[in-house]
């Protein structure tokens, strides 16, 4: 009954085992007897795309000289909406109720028990579609779980937070999405020793790429990677990875047809399409789009500034051309001996201009040694190129600071501060006491998101000027975005993966000179709305 054109078996069967047909045919068989569950493919026959074709006949069709499998890993990365649940449902009744294993113990495994039962409850509907199942399966829905009566087996549910219990004796191991797993604690209990009474135990480990280069599913990736690439060597583990190479255009239709090898099938051509286009428009979506898209790895969830973009806005900006001009500032003290931040915004004047922007950091003098040791930051660089300057003592001196922006004061016509409203009261009202508008500045989604949408858009549009400063330019590259359910924006102190205090200034001062205005006191959220990336 063999389908699959041109079907070759793996080239990881090793010389002294061979390709049994028979089996073969019969785990494509038995899971071609079950119907797909969801949406237009409800109630239609499960007919293997090639792919999974593949892999089902490699797993179960390539056999050792006494019989028993060779494989007994099966690591299997591929993006979203390739049929992924579906595959993974149809081996685990495979392994219970086809397989011939007497008191065969499978069980399912994610990260909670959510997640691990989006493949039982796949499952648990083949099984209710299938007479032949229907009549010999027992669901016990609110157990999570499944027992098939003639060989007294059962499909069981587990998630992360039952990786303390042992004595299990595991025939098969689905884990769904292990790029999930927040330890290695369940896969170790799970695939360690678990199944040594099984002459043919499977754990079969199906995910997306995922963000954590430190977790258990990125380890399993690099062995996989490995395998593939010659690098080592395990007759045991199956490694297939569909997935595009880091350096491929993620906009190209030819890579995405390259990484999903269900497109056209499950998924179509134009919602790929539509995610890219939406990655293009707001680059935050871009590293989600990888991820989940073309199955790379990325280093975070949400990468939010394009640095390229922000690269091409380095126009040049002369302190001199801009003094007696109308600016705002943003000002983040952070704490007494991390960086400070103040940074003007100067709003255009005509439709012409840019905003442009003068950035000014602080840190303690006699902390400069140990950061750049200790953070493998070049703020020493920094402070002899004059783009960061530092305070006596071991704590950030703000009336030094105070003093300095009163000189800025005298130089450009600074109309408010606005200041993280939780920071150094005394300087805020050392500031009013010079003269200064000081306003607070909320550092919640309501007050962050618009600004922070309008930075993306100018950088985008080039109608920002920065001149290049490299202190801001790693800030604005350390950015990790937070998205609340509306949809709002924010950048995440604790997530961003080092200092952000600049770009958190900037934030603030460019809401205040967008509101704010020149002379005319007219605000673009007025005049057009807040703009929605």
């Amino acid at each position: 009954m063999q389908k699959l054109e041109n079907y070759e078996p793996t080239r990881f069967m090793q010389p002294t085992s061979h390709y049994d047909k028979a089996a073969a045919d019969f785990a494509v068989a038995f899971i071609e007897s079950l119907c797909h569950t969801k949406g237009t493919w409800a109630g239609q026959p499960f007919e293997l795309i090639d792919w999974q074709e593949r892999i089902v006949r490699d797993i179960f069709g390539v056999l050792k000289p006494n019989g028993y499998r060779q494989f007994n890993t099966a690591y299997i990365e591929i993006p979203k909406k390739q049929g992924k649940s579906e595959l993974a449902a149809a081996v685990a009744l495979l392994l219970c109720c086809g397989d011939g294993e007497q008191r065969a113990e499978v069980y399912g495994c994610a990260a909670d028990r959510q997640q691990a039962s989006i493949v039982f409850e796949v499952a648990a509907d083949m099984v209710r579609m299938c007479p032949a199942l229907s009549r010999r399966v027992k669901i016990l829905a609110s157990q999570k779980r499944m027992m098939y009566l003639p060989t007294n087996s059962f499909y069981q549910v587990l998630s992360a937070e039952a990786y303390s219990k042992h004595g299990f004796n595991v025939h098969g191991v689905v884990f769904d999405e292990l790029h999930t797993q927040p330890n290695r604690k369940l896969f170790d209990v799970m695939t360690k020793g678990s199944g040594d009474a099984r002459m043919q135990p499977l754990y079969f480990l199906i995910t997306t790429a995922g963000t954590d280069t430190q977790s258990i599913c990125y380890e399993t990736h690099q062995k996989a990677q490995d395998i593939l690439e010659g690098r080592k060597h395990d007759p045991t583990f199956y490694p297939v990875i569909y997935g595009a190479p880091a350096e491929a255009d993620w906009t190209a239709p030819e890579v995405w047809a390259k990484a999903n090898p269900s497109l056209g099938i499950t998924i179509g051509l134009d919602k790929v399409q539509a995610a890219c286009e939406s990655a293009k428009q707001n680059p935050g979506e871009e590293n989600a789009f990888r991820q989940l898209r073309l199955n790379q790895w990325v280093k975070q969830s949400i990468r939010w500034m394009p640095m390229a973009k922000w690269d091409a806005c380095a126009f040049p900006v002369n302190e001199q051309e801009l003094e007696g001009r109308v600016c705002y500032g943003g000002l983040d003290l952070s704490s007494t001996t991390d960086i400070t931040a103040f940074v003007l915004v100067f709003p255009p004047r005509t439709e012409d201009e840019r905003f442009v922007v003068l950035p000014y950091f602080w840190i303690p003098e006699e902390n400069v040694d140990l950061r750049v040791r200790r953070d493998h930051v070049p703020y020493d660089t920094w402070q002899r190129q004059g783009v960061l300057q530092t305070t006596e003592g071991n704590v950030v001196h703000y009336g030094f600071i105070e003093q300095f922006i009163g000189r800025l004061g005298e130089r450009f016509h600074i109309r408010e501060i606005a200041f993280d409203r939780w920071g150094a009261v005394q300087m805020v009202q050392n500031l009013e006491g010079m003269g200064f508008t000081v306003v607070p500045f909320g550092q919640g989604f309501a007050s962050m998101s618009p600004p922070t949408k309008e930075l993306m858009k100018l950088v985008l549009e080039q109608r920002i000027a920065h001149g290049g400063h490299p202190v801001l330019r790693w800030n604005m590259d350390n950015i990790f975005i937070r998205t609340d359910p509306a949809g709002n924006i924010k950048a995440d102190k604790q997530k961003s993966t080092e200092k952000i205090d600049g770009a958190i200034a900037l934030i603030m001062a460019l809401d205040r000179a967008i509101r704010c205005g020149n002379e005319d006191g007219e605000s673009v959220y007025d005049k057009r709305g807040v703009v929605v990336l």
